[in-house]
């Protein structure tokens, strides 16, 4: 399974290399400019929130999107929000990826890279799902056909159990 599963991870990588929060931690709160203003965690609390970590440079990521688009349209009327963070250097290069990969969803920039360093992101994309509550369900590193099934699965039962 793709799915990085925190629990799983802490058991088999130290602490030190692998810097994530775990499961069930507060996720680490973020306010970052987006195109329609400032977008901040604290803003979807009583939501499931799917945060992805994203570059224009990222192969995977032009296949993510539509997928993610998706996942928006299905589930944001039982409660899901996609946030998908930039991480880019220079703004125009995700312009020009959004002008080929349009997003549906709601986008944050973070060119410095404090808020996937706080995730603990050690690649891309890679994405967290923040619970109802605020609290850190799993993470989930890279992005291939295969994850699709397992991610929206996971996603669902997230939302029935929430």
């Amino acid at each position: 399974m793709a799915t990085l599963m925190l629990p799983l991870l802490s058991a088999v990588m130290p602490s030190a290399a692998w810097a994530a929060p775990g499961a069930g931690a507060p996720a680490p709160a973020f306010d970052l400019p987006g195109d329609t203003g400032r977008i901040s965690l604290d803003a979807y609390k009583g939501k499931l929130v799917y945060v992805d970590f994203w570059a224009s440079w990222c192969g995977p990521c032009r296949k993510s999107f539509p997928w993610m688009n998706s996942l928006q349209q299905r589930y944001a009327a039982h409660g899901l929000q996609v946030v998908a963070i930039n991480l880019d250097a220079k703004r125009e290069d995700a312009a020009a990826f959004l002008a080929k990969v349009p997003a549906g969803f709601t986008l944050a920039y973070d060119p410095a890279g404090a808020t996937a360093r706080a995730y603990g992101i050690k690649g891309m994309p890679s994405s967290a799902l923040v619970g109802r509550d605020g609290k850190l369900l799993w993470l989930h590193a890279g992005f291939n056909q295969a994850d699709q099934a397992v991610l929206d699965a996971q996603i669902k039962a997230a939302l029935q159990r929430q």
